[in-house]
C-alpha cells in the first residue's frame, strides 16, 4: 500500500534545497508518494533581518550577535554540504517574501506531468544563486512557463483563490506541528531537517 510522506519546503530555506535530492529518494526506494507542501518561514521572528550589499557589506540590521553567529554557521554549515553535490548556495542580501513562490509552487502541483519538479528545481537552483527575484509575480509566472506548465493563469490565481489556499496550507501545518522546514510528516509523526530521513527510511522499511 502506498504511503504519503508530506514534505514541507520554503525556498528562502538553504536546509530545504539541500533536502530535495534525498527526499526524491524515498520515492524511489519505497512504496512512498511525496506530498509537497509550501511553508513560508517567518525568518525575523526568530533571527532577525539584515540587508548587505555585493561585497557583503551590512546595509541596515535588526540583528543581535548570537542571532549573527546562528546565521553565519547555518550558511557555512550548508555550503559544506552543497559543495560535496556541487550545488550552489549564496547567502542573499536580504530575507525574501517567498509567499509568491510558494504560489507558484501551488499552481505548478496543480498541473501534469514534471511541472512541478522542473519548477521546483528552477526556483530553487536560481534563488541560491542570486539570479531570481521570488518576490516578483512575472518572474514566477515566466518560471512556470519554462518549466512546461500553463503560466497565464498565474495572476488570476495570485489574486483569486492561491491566497486562501496557501493560508490552508500553512494553517494545517501549524495544527500538526510543524514549525520549519524541511519537515516531513508520515501518518502523525513529524520529522524536522533532512537528518532524519535515515530514521524515514527505517519507519517505512518496518511498515
Amino acid at each position: 500500500m502506498t504511503k504519503d510522506v508530506a514534505v514541507y519546503v520554503d525556498y528562502k530555506s538553504p536546509y530545504a534545497y539541500l533536502a530535495v535530492e534525498p527526499a526524491r529518494a524515498l520515492e524511489r526506494d519505497f512504496d512512498v508518494r511525496l506530498l509537497w507542501r509550501p511553508y513560508v518561514l517567518d525568518i525575523p521572528s526568530f533571527l532577525g533581518a539584515a540587508q548587505v550589499d555585493a561585497a557583503g557589506n551590512v546595509l541596515s540590521e535588526q540583528r543581535n550577535a548570537h542571532q549573527w553567529r546562528r546565521v553565519r554557521y547555518s550558511y557555512m554549515d550548508c555550503r559544506r554540504y552543497a559543495g560535496q553535490r556541487g550545488l550552489v548556495i549564496r547567502g542573499p542580501r536580504k530575507i525574501f517574501d517567498s509567499s509568491i513562490a510558494a504560489l507558484g509552487m501551488l499552481h505548478a502541483l496543480n498541473q501534469a506531468g514534471e511541472v512541478f519538479r522542473r519548477y521546483n528545481d528552477l526556483v530553487f537552483e536560481r534563488f541560491w544563486k542570486r539570479e531570481l527575484d521570488i518576490e516578483q509575480p512575472a518572474v514566477i509566472a515566466a518560471v512556470l512557463a519554462e518549466a512546461g506548465g500553463e503560466a497565464d493563469g498565474f495572476a488570476d490565481f495570485l489574486a483569486g483563490p492561491g491566497r486562501e489556499r496557501l493560508r490552508g496550507v500553512m494553517d494545517a501545518a501549524h495544527e500538526q506541528g510543524v514549525f520549519g522546514v524541511p519537515t516531513f510528516t508520515v501518518d502523525d509523526e513529524i520529522f524536522w531537517g533532512r537528518e532524519h530521513l535515515p530514521l524515514i527510511e527505517t519507519l517505512l522499511a518496518r511498515r
